[in-house]
């Protein structure tokens, strides 16, 4: 099997997941211009529900099966990985058929009484089958991870998109005359197909890339893996924490926000459409720059696992600063983006500029947010997850509070609810960072920090400049785009200059040995 560097495999994921989250777009600006802002409030507030449930299925498996394969790997234990592989399907297998059967069962209590929308309950039964699929894929996609080849499950993320965008135009239209609910059923019934064809192909290469065979003897290496268990349980349990307390976050999240709007006095149908424009226009632009965040992440979990199982914690230090570096200056760019051209840019996509607001509060605070990934992926991977998890349940706890207190007073209403999810951001990176600073004394030196000021200061000079040379952007596409090019060239030098990536980076990748 191939294995990557890690700025290799990084890139790999990177380059699916650009891929990918450009599909994404274009499915989503299809289905928001289909559906509306009362159809992708729908959607969205079922989606929530999904991810709980799928958070429970997978048991905080994932990152776990990740970590133990790089350290068997490490030490040339094929026995061991295949325990693992063997326990982690039976785990997912048994609890994805138990929360799929759990979900249909409770769907029309959660459409009615929590998200107080009736029109939920046909999203919600539409995805259902999901769970099941995901907690497999799961499963393999850990095991490649662990493995340090992330080119699988790089192309299964851009095979999803490509089969999720060639559905769901055509469901969402052949649903859509049945009313707009069951034009979010078409949307999720789309995603479901999407997510199987990825399946069928990981389970392809995982037969063609596989060292044992999985079927040979299952019930005894499951009768006797009592310490795999344990080891994994190690790692998954705290994580399973951390993810439910995100899944639950986002299962609440609807529910508080329209309960709150609704006693500030918000129509249920406004409350959609608002709820709407903040999570299925601002937060999808917001993300973005996570693709490159989340690939460092996964990317970084085997890599300081293997380090640690070598107890080589100089190659943890630099591989914490090296990705914390690459988060920032990845999110930068996009800060500055999407807080100078807000209007523009929502324009562009949805045809509608009044998510405008959010971006503009919200995209400085998203910053902390790209750092946050590898901070939290690092302290997994060096079983702390523990103090990861508590680190989310304090901040989603003060976001929460922060979410009821605002949202219901009408002076603030759905801003409360945009102001509340920026406080839990900026309080669980702080915390995260905390923690590493305390469990193995890590530092920012003064200098980095400074240059990352810098940076920020001269890319917003430069970007708010750029635009008496390009008048008539926000309503000529093209001149836009050239606004765009512009900058980010102009920001790949200030890259290099303060050496935000080095040359031995540079020349780690495919066709670039010569700068090394």
């Amino acid at each position: 099997m191939t294995k990557q560097t890690f700025i290799k495999g990084t890139l790999i994921l990177i380059v699916a997941s650009m891929i990918t989250r450009f599909l994404g777009f274009i499915n989503r600006i299809v289905v928001a211009r289909l559906m509306g802002e009362e159809g992708i409030g729908l959607y969205m507030m079922a989606l929530p529900t999904l991810f709980l449930v799928y958070t429970l299925s997978q048991f905080g498996l994932p990152i776990a099966i990740s970590k133990r394969v790089a350290e068997a790997e490490a030490h040339g234990d094929i026995l061991k990985i295949k325990r693992i592989l063997i326990i982690s399907l039976t785990i997912t297998g048994t609890l994805s058929i138990f929360f799929t059967i759990g979900l249909i069962a409770a769907a029309p209590i959660v459409a009615k009484t929590f998200l107080t929308d009736e029109r939920t309950l046909l999203p919600i039964l539409a995805i259902s089958p999901m769970v099941m699929i995901s907690a497999i894929s799961s499963v393999i996609r850990g095991y490649f991870q662990g493995r340090q080849n992330m080119k699988p499950q790089s192309y299964a993320q851009v095979i999803e998109q490509i089969v999720r965008i060639s559905c769901v135009a055509l469901l969402v239209k052949l649903f859509l005359p049945l009313g707009v609910e069951y034009a979010a059923a078409g949307a999720m019934i789309s995603v479901i197909i999407g997510e199987f064809c990825s399946l069928l192909f990981m389970l392809h290469m995982f037969k063609l890339k596989k060292r044992m065979k999985v079927r040979s003897k299952f019930f005894k290496y499951l009768r006797s893996g009592k310490e795999t268990l344990n080891d994994l349980m190690s790692i998954a349990l705290p994580n399973t924490g951390s993810r439910l307390v995100g899944s639950f976050s986002n299962f609440l999240e609807p529910i508080l926000v329209s309960q709150s709007l609704a006693i500030a006095g918000v129509a249920t149908v406004a409350a959609t459409k608002q709820y709407g424009e903040l999570t299925g226009y601002a937060l999808p632009l917001l993300f973005l720059p996570t693709f490159i965040t989340h690939s460092l992440a996964v990317a970084l979990v085997p890599n300081i696992s293997e380090a640690d199982a070598r107890n080589n914690k100089k190659l943890i230090h630099y591989r914490i600063h090296q990705a914390i570096r690459i988060s920032f200056a990845s999110g930068a760019i996009a800060t500055i983006v999407l807080s100078l051209y807000s209007v523009p840019i929502l324009n562009y996509m949805y045809g509608s500029s009044d998510a405008s607001r959010f971006l503009v509060l919200m995209a400085p605070f998203f910053l902390l947010l790209y750092v946050q990934y590898p901070l939290s992926a690092t302290l997994q991977a060096m079983d702390y997850a523990k103090a990861a998890m508590w680190n989310s349940i304090i901040s989603t706890g003060v976001k929460f509070v922060i979410l009821i207190v605002l949202a219901t007073n009408e002076q603030f209403g759905i801003m409360g609810a945009a102001i509340a999810m920026v406080v839990g951001i900026v309080l669980g990176t702080v915390l995260h960072l905390a923690t590493l600073i305390k469990v193995i004394s890590f530092r920012i030196p003064w200098l980095d920090i400074v240059k990352m000021i810098a940076l920020l200061v001269l890319t917003w000079w430069i970007g708010n400049e750029l635009k008496n040379y390009f008048p008539g952007y926000e309503t000529q596409l093209s001149l836009f785009i050239l606004l765009l090019i512009c900058l980010v060239a102009i920001y790949f030098v200030l890259l290099l200059l303060f050496r935000f990536i080095t040359r031995d980076e540079i020349g780690q990748l495919p066709g670039f040995k010569r700068f090394r």
